[in-house]
């Protein structure tokens, strides 16, 4: 056996890391196909201050910033349904004002800078037994709900006016989709931190964007992508003794640049390749 899988606390983080790993690509690649791919930022900075207003309850910060960071999520989709805001505005505020609430009620719970850390650049060897329930919970129901109704969200994301046309309760799986991008948020911050969610969520689906043409398999690539890039990520913290969350979307970057390379290099030989088949299929007083 591995001498890392005898210590508790890693195995709990490598699980950790698991579920996160499926889950937030899962609910990225529809991000993605609305073109919101900062929300998570957004997000995962209101979370903040629900994870400080835990510390200044005394209660726990996981159901805490999870309470809160619903309660955002769909506020964000109704102003921008119904409200006369644009949704950059709303995601702007959500940055800056969960971000200062974060902070301001971090301090009066005196709470230090490395709580603070804790939570914004996350801390997985920290994820306790009852932390691992919440997440697998949370983690079961992302991954029900973005598979069960994986077409419908596909449909409103790609096309709200054809998916409202349809029949398709729009309001409704927006609403959903927002809510569980809040679910993925408060998962993912003991593994990544809540300053690199979003990275988590995206970059995995457009790692898979570069080799896949259809959406189920681009979903089912990043979510493979997520897997082993996060478990790797914290392995590597643990021999390294780095952070995990930098880790991991270092990990992920990496992995981008590497497929974006081979993807256009790829694209540059089927060119040349074409342009070639043509000029030895023209005779030589056209190609003249």
């Amino acid at each position: 056996m591995p001498e890392v899988l005898t210590y508790g606390f890693m195995v709990r983080a490598l699980v950790a890391a698991l579920l996160v790993g499926l889950a937030a690509p899962s609910v990225g690649v529809f991000l993605v196909q609305r073109r919101l791919s900062l929300i998570g930022d957004g997000m995962g900075h209101v979370a903040l201050t629900g994870v400080a207003l835990g510390l200044l309850t005394g209660t726990a910060p996981v159901p805490v910033a999870l309470v809160v960071t619903v309660v955002a999520a769909a506020a964000v989709e109704l102003l921008r349904r119904y409200g006369r805001t644009g949704g950059d505005v709303v995601l702007a505020v959500l940055f800056y004002g969960g971000i200062a609430g974060g902070v301001v009620l971090v301090a009066r719970a005196g709470g230090s800078a490395a709580t603070l850390n804790t939570y914004l650049f996350g801390a997985i060897t920290t994820t306790d037994a009852e932390d691992l329930r919440i997440f697998a919970v949370l983690a079961a129901v992302v991954l029900v709900a973005t598979f069960g109704l994986g077409r419908r969200l596909a449909a409103v994301s790609s096309d709200e006016e054809h998916a409202r046309a349809s029949g398709l309760p729009v309001m409704g799986l927006n609403l959903l989709l927002a809510v569980l991008t809040a679910v993925t948020v408060v998962l993912s911050m003991r593994v990544v931190g809540l300053l690199l969610i979003s990275a988590l969520m995206i970059v995995p689906v457009a790692v898979a964007q570069q080799v896949c043409r259809s959406f189920r398999s681009t979903t089912l690539l990043a979510m493979g992508v997520g897997t082993v890039t996060a478990v790797v990520g914290v392995l590597t913290s643990y021999y390294g003794d780095t952070p995990s969350g930098g880790t991991i979307v270092l990990y992920l970057i990496a992995l981008f640049v590497l497929t974006a390379a081979g993807s256009a290099l790829v694209r540059a030989a089927r060119h040349r390749g074409h342009r070639r088949r043509h000029r030895l299929a023209t005779p030589v007083g056209e190609q003249a």
